[in-house]
């Protein structure tokens, strides 16, 4: 097949996916259901790959709407809330812990019950960015399409059952639209915030920072935010946008599934799904009992789901985003960092 041949056939996925999502996204809202421009995507992307249908994700236009979430971090970020940074320092000791927990647990699990090597295991227990540790997992020498279904599956259930637990027991209304429309806002800010996503993303891929399309629109957005040019979060109508996107690249990671990576790879992602939220629910309660954050905070702070998702539906939530982002990012720099290191040392 030519190169323009697998061009052409990788456009015509990609057109059916988006036709997918925007019919499970239509559904969902129909019915009036919680994050319909989240969760519809997703489980339709999802139940048509389970289907057998030709599924892929957006690409790079994936990429660039994430860059929508980094913006409205960082437009969150006002000196009021520095000057309330010294007050989450004591919940995110619990950080380092809880990964360390998650470890013990996770890599016996995956090595010994599953029967996965010693890479895939490790980097499948690990919870940090889905695109970081396919790549750890890929170098070392582990089983990429195994690490690829056991972290979608881990994100996939998070992102799922985190809604209902929230509309029970804190009454949010998910089905709200997640900020104020678009013809609230200037014209002029809506141009900084797109050429701060842009931009910042481009800066941040060139100095190769991780979760480039978040990370680098956010501290971008956040620097004229402190400098009062950026007054606004990214309008309902971008939010939405960005909704849509991430639940494609979710449910679209299993496209092509097997009945064999189903019984054993899924199985071995639910399976540490259901565990991972059991540590996750012990920490929130040990935040919540010492008083450190307010039971929602905690709850989406200690839940770990993919970076962008969590931003998403802290976002809808009206969550403390400061807190929520900063327990997510020392999440990640930790896993990221210290994860190589650890795992030749098991190798060893």
């Amino acid at each position: 097949m030519s190169t323009l041949q697998i061009r052409e056939s990788l456009s015509r996925r990609r057109l059916l996916t988006i036709a997918i999502a925007a019919a499970g996204g239509a559904l969902f809202l129909f019915l009036h259901l919680p994050l319909p421009m989240l969760l519809g995507p997703m489980l339709a992307c999802l139940i048509a790959a389970l289907a057998g249908m030709p599924m892929a994700d957006a690409g790079w236009l994936g990429q660039l709407m994430r860059t929508i979430l980094g913006v409205a971090v960082g437009a969150s970020i006002t000196p009021q809330v520095l000057s309330s940074l010294p007050d989450i320092a004591a919940s995110l000791i619990f950080v380092p812990v809880f990964i360390g927990a998650i470890a013990l647990i996770g890599y016996p699990l995956l090595r010994r019950v599953f029967g996965f090597d010693h890479a895939t295991a490790w980097y499948g227990a690990m919870p940090g960015g889905l695109q970081d540790m396919l790549v750890f997992g890929e170098e070392a020498g582990g089983d990429i399409r195994a690490l690829s279904l056991i972290h979608a599956t881990r994100v996939l259930v998070i992102v799922t059952v985190a809604p209902l637990l929230m509309t029970m027991f804190w009454q949010v209304d998910l089905a709200q639209p997640p900020g104020a429309p678009m013809s609230s806002v200037a014209p002029h800010e809506l141009g900084l915030m797109i050429a701060c996503g842009y931009l910042g993303w481009k800066l941040a891929e060139r100095v190769n920072l991780f979760g480039a399309s978040i990370l680098g629109p956010m501290i971008l957005t956040a620097a004229l935010s402190l400098a009062g040019l950026i007054q606004h979060r990214p309008p309902a109508e971008m939010i939405q946008l960005a909704q849509f996107f991430i639940g494609i690249a979710v449910g679209s990671k299993y496209a092509g599934i097997t009945l064999r990576e189903l019984r054993l790879h899924v199985t071995a992602g639910l399976v540490y799904s259901l565990i991972l939220a059991v540590i996750s629910l012990g920490f929130i309660e040990i935040i919540v009992t010492l008083g450190l954050a307010p039971g929602l905070d905690a709850f989406l702070a200690f839940l770990p789901g993919g970076q962008a998702e969590m931003i998403v539906i802290a976002i809808i939530a009206g969550a403390d985003l400061a807190y929520v982002v900063s327990h997510h990012l020392l999440r990640i720099v930790l896993v990221i960092v210290l994860a190589p290191i650890v795992a030749r040392l098991f190798g060893r």
